[in-house]
């Protein structure tokens, strides 16, 4: 099996424990417009469409920009998995404040512990480090042109999430946000 299938296999693996947990979460109490959904799905449907369906594109499109080496597509086969071990991990922290949209749920809680001690959305770094993995398994142009804009759709919901939380939580989720890192840990944050 290529390092790229068994990647495949990890996202269909994701997906399926993702959409099984989807149904363990509190009610809704404020959700985002269609409109302001739509402006960050998009963006990873296209991401998703250019990996997946761009091999039927002539040219430059398919060319590797690393060697062809077995190796670097295990390399992203490993890494793949560790991003899906942090959204795994960063979700069931998150518990049933979770949402697959941008949302406030009754009884909504700020969580700081697990991996959102280090960063305010661990479940996008998860998912950002995943698609790195996969992009490495994949090795070609327009597997990184969609991982610059997969990064792209998620920092459009991150800071749409984030208005939501600053109006929720306030000085508190503010103070939340001077302490940590979005995606990636600051080291240069101070408690």
């Amino acid at each position: 099996m290529r390092p790229i299938q068994v990647c495949l296999y990890l996202w269909y693996a994701w997906f399926a424990i993702w959409l099984a947990w989807a149904f363990q979460s509190k009610k809704t109490q404020q959700r985002e417009s269609i409109a302001s959904r739509f402006s960050y799905t998009g963006i990873i449907w296209v991401a998703a469409f250019i990996m997946v369906e761009a091999k039927r594109w002539p040219g430059w499109w398919n060319s590797r920009l690393l060697p062809d080496s077995p190796w670097i597509g295990w390399v992203g086969v490993g890494i793949a998995a560790c991003g899906f071990a942090i959204c795994f991990w960063a979700r069931a922290t998150l518990g049933s404040n979770w949402s697959g949209t941008v949302t406030i749920k009754v009884g909504h809680q700020l969580i700081r512990t697990g991996p959102y001690r280090l960063v305010r959305h661990p479940i996008y770094t998860g998912l950002v480090v995943a698609m790195a993995g996969t992009v490495l398994a994949h090795n070609q142009v327009r597997a990184y042109i969609a991982l610059v804009l997969f990064w792209a759709g998620f920092t459009v919901k991150r800071l749409k999430e984030e208005q939501f939380m600053r109006q929720t939580f306030g000085e508190q989720y503010i103070e939340y946000a001077r302490t940590t890192g979005a995606i990636f840990p600051n080291p240069f944050r101070h408690k």
